[in-house]
């Protein structure tokens, strides 16, 4: 086993350029338009796209310090987490969106303005459009650690929290998107001003739940919290094969990578423990050993 993985993402990288490029298309369209016709919903929009915008800007910034540093003796364990912290700096920017979408929706809330509905409708849909199909690219976590370029490990459970991060924000363009379809729809038809505002609010409380699921999921994996559920099968492998475990660790590297810490309680099932460990697909650092031995003075001193 390799203690230092060389990460290659091509699949997610190449995505999310495509769907920077459609946002980025799709927010000057929005604002273009927005300013032109006075529409509030389609200008906000615009906004949210450009912030958007910007945070998969850090997705890309990630992929590509991850692909340029993989093989770097400076990282002990390669550059798996670069993942995560580029998608826990990507969440903090999700929820800070979400705040700023329901304090323009509550100055809309506070002081209506008349909206072009007939100019700024169209432009909300292509937004909707753009939105759904940047979701469809990015739904799909093609995550791949691989040793080099002809062998790639797909592993479930595991998450690419860079690529979560573009997916959740391009999810929060789509919910504001319908919001703004909406509260056209109902202000030209129907004359509900109000709509605007209101759905804004629920889409901000919406967003800010995904960016806060998103830092805990994320951050997790960079303060090396602990896998109970991966440990709760290792122990139960071990145990099936006569395996008593005295204490076991077991933390996430990177996408599809676990490290694992291992002490058995009969030294001569050292090497067994390791054979299996050596077969689980995920664990790329293990370390295996005796449970330590209880030091003379302890033992004196115990009653």
């Amino acid at each position: 086993m390799s203690s230092r993985p060389i990460y290659i993402l091509e699949g997610n990288e190449r995505r999310t350029l495509v769907v920077v490029a459609m946002t980025g298309a799709t927010m000057i369209l929005e604002l273009a338009v927005g300013w032109w016709t006075g529409s509030m919903a389609l200008w906000a929009d615009g906004f949210h796209m450009a912030s958007h915008a910007g945070a998969l800007g850090v997705t890309l910034v990630g992929y590509g310090y991850a692909r340029k540093h993989g093989a770097s003796e400076a990282f002990a364990f390669g550059t798996g987490k670069v993942f995560s912290l580029a998608g826990f700096a990507s969440a903090v920017a999700l929820t800070l969106v979400a705040v700023q979408m329901m304090g323009e929706s509550l100055a809309r809330l506070l002081a209506p303005v008349p909206i072009a509905y007939a100019q700024a409708l169209p432009v909300a849909v292509v937004g909707l459009v753009v939105n759904l199909a940047s979701a469809w690219l990015l739904h799909h976590d093609e995550t791949a650690p691989v040793h080099d370029h002809h062998h790639h490990d797909h592993h479930h459970g595991h998450h690419d929290h860079n690529l979560r991060a573009a997916f959740l924000h391009v999810l929060a363009d789509t919910v504001t998107s319908v919001a703004a379809i909406l509260a056209l729809v109902g202000g030209r038809i129907f004359g509900l001003d109000f709509l605007d505002p209101l759905l804004g609010i629920a889409g901000g409380v919406l967003v800010a739940h995904w960016g806060l699921g998103l830092m805990r999921a994320s951050s997790s994996v960079l303060l090396d919290r602990t896998r109970e559920p991966l440990c709760s099968q290792i122990r139960a492998r071990l145990e099936s094969n006569g395996i008593g475990v005295t204490d076991l660790r077991a933390w996430q590297l990177g996408p599809g990578r676990d490290a694992v810490l291992l002490h058995v309680a009969n030294p001569s099932h050292v090497a067994s423990a390791r054979e299996v460990l050596d077969g689980w697909s995920s664990i790329e650092l293990v370390a295996v050993g005796p449970h330590p031995a209880t030091p003379a003075a302890d033992r004196e001193s115990a009653p």
